[in-house]
């Protein structure tokens, strides 16, 4: 069973950056549509970003411009790089994967994704 490890987060200030990594093992990366999703307390788990296996992207209307999801295939992993973060970016962030859906991938439904990683926490504040 795939399992999903993200690392990188910390606590920034506002306008820093932090780049994020979903790692896995014993899975190649590459066969999954990957999800990056962000939940703060109190509320409903969000959509952030997601890259297909023909590596096209999609964000979430928040983060456009800030927000770079990547892969990187010699290292298996799939990267979220984030510049200037807000507070409101503060959430604990999790990686998704989804296999069997070659050039597709959801950043709004958090119900695509079979495997989760535990999470990231990312804290924006001064």
């Amino acid at each position: 069973q795939l399992q999903l490890v993200e690392s990188g987060g910390g606590l920034v200030q506002p306008g820093g950056s932090l780049r994020l990594s979903c790692a896995a093992s014993r899975f190649t990366l590459d066969d999954y549509s990957i999800g990056w999703f962000r939940q703060a307390p109190g509320k409903e788990r969000e959509g952030v970003s997601c890259i297909s296996t023909s590596d096209s992207t999609h964000y979430a209307d928040s983060v456009k411009g800030r927000f770079t999801i990547s892969r990187d295939a010699a290292k298996n992993t799939v990267s979220l790089q984030m510049n200037s973060l807000k507070p409101e970016d503060t959430a604990i962030y999790y990686c998704a994967a989804r296999s069997g859906f070659p050039g597709y991938c959801s950043a709004d439904a958090p119900a695509f994704y079979e495997y989760w990683g535990q999470g990231a926490q990312v804290t924006v504040s001064s």
